[in-house]
């Protein structure tokens, strides 16, 4: 397969991507926009997801109605998330309507409404993904370890805070949109069918607007404590751990995912058959890598009952600590041909190829092919993920719970 990286950079800074994909008729596309949890104001936790609502409640000369109906007369298969960096808006669609599409969406990001009216709306919605939580305690407990485990403020909720969403404003959060939605430090990403010169025509005059200043970096806090427990009257504990490992970009990342792999890379893998298979602890377990900019982890969810909590995060901690004392052949075969088969999958998706080369240039500076990823996979072996492991030991972890009844962290 033949893999080009399409580039050009606006004279507002914006930085447009593109990679070409035979064979689809379709286009994905999406906006990074530097102002994701972590760099949003103090006291304004959830601000991201009211913005990413507001903004699509009108823009330009047309109302909220008529813009959801001309996305929507385009095909669009529409996309907006909050992450720790960035706010990410666009969509996959059939491939002759992208520059209608990035009409509208040039007028999203330039020119919102932002009606005082449709303020309470997305605030009230974004409220109501806070609670929704409540019934989905293994992405609330997840989200409460990424927030005790990073420094802050890299660890902030990208859903929200209710008691800080309740007392946000329309005008704080007009601001935040004037003062975050910096365009020298947007990331404008494409892959599918399209033509990038056209592309890069069209969003040079789309966005004909000056340099912005760059923003000012985040600096970083101290991480929240070891161990939080919130108490819930329900049947099961959720246990949550978390602990640092290399950095995307760091000569070790592949040693460190095919590592994460071995741990955790399916039913056949350490946590799988260690603490649910052969001891029946758990009922949902597995791990991840889970990579910033600034920091990274190993983040890990076990699901149980109270009066298996203790064991079952035991035999975790456990199986973390031993990972490194014999990996076999066959386990590191397994490992990397499981994350080869995911890389796969994702070159067949144009969505996920536009959000994979947007977030590998702000990562690394640079775009990875899906060639190199696999070759760098392919070339990790017994020695180098063992040698990995003894020089980078998991140790020293966070650890969240939820349920009737705390756990103790040695």
């Amino acid at each position: 397969m033949t893999e080009r990286l399409d580039k050009h950079t606006l004279k507002n800074g914006m930085v447009l991507l593109g990679e070409p994909m035979e064979a689809v008729e379709s286009v994905a596309f999406g906006f990074m926009l530097p102002a994701g949890a972590a760099v949003l104001p103090e006291g304004c936790c959830g601000a991201g997801n009211v913005i990413v609502d507001w903004i699509f409640r009108g823009a330009g000369d047309m109302t909220s109605r008529q813009l959801s109906d001309a996305l929507d007369g385009l095909g669009l298969h529409r996309a907006a998330s909050v992450g720790s960096s960035h706010m990410t808006i666009g969509a996959a669609l059939e491939a002759s309507n992208l520059s209608k599409a990035l009409q509208l969406h040039a007028d999203v990001v330039l020119r919102p409404s932002l009606d005082e009216d449709q303020f309470d709306l997305a605030r009230q919605l974004a409220i109501e993904g806070v609670r929704a939580l409540d019934d989905d305690p293994r992405q609330k407990v997840m989200l409460k370890l990424r927030e005790q485990f990073y420094p802050s403020p890299l660890g902030r909720s990208t859903v929200g805070d209710i008691a800080e969403l309740g007392a946000l404003t329309a005008g704080q959060t007009r601001q935040i949109v004037t003062d975050d939605l910096n365009l020298a430090e947007t990331i404008f990403s494409v892959a599918g069918k399209y033509d990038f010169e056209s592309i890069c025509r069209q969003m040079e005059g789309l966005f004909d607007t000056g340099r912005q200043n760059p923003t000012e970096p985040v600096a970083l806090g101290s991480r929240a404590g070891k161990y939080t427990h919130i108490h819930n009257e329900g049947a099961q504990v959720h246990i949550g751990l978390m602990t640092g490992t290399v950095k995307p970009g760091d000569e070790d990342y592949y040693n460190a995912r095919v590592a994460v792999s071995v741990l955790s890379g399916g039913m056949s893998a350490r946590l799988f058959t260690e603490v649910r298979e052969k001891r029946g602890l758990c009922y949902a377990i597995g791990a991840r890598y889970h990579g910033l900019k600034g920091a990274a982890g190993v983040a890990c969810y076990a699901g149980t009952t109270p009066d298996k909590a203790q064991e079952t995060l035991d035999v975790v901690v456990r199986e973390f600590d031993r990972l490194g004392d014999q990996i076999s052949e066959e386990e590191i075969q397994r490992a990397k041909v499981g994350l080869k088969s995911s890389l796969i999958l994702q070159s067949e998706s144009s969505s996920s190829r536009a959000g994979g080369i947007g977030t590998d240039y702000y990562m690394l500076g640079r775009v990875r092919s899906l060639d190199e990823i696999k070759d760098n996979i392919e070339a990790t072996t017994v020695d180098s993920v063992t040698g990995f492991l003894r020089n980078n030991k998991f140790k020293d972890f966070t650890v969240v719970t939820i349920g009737p009844k705390h756990v103790t962290v040695g």
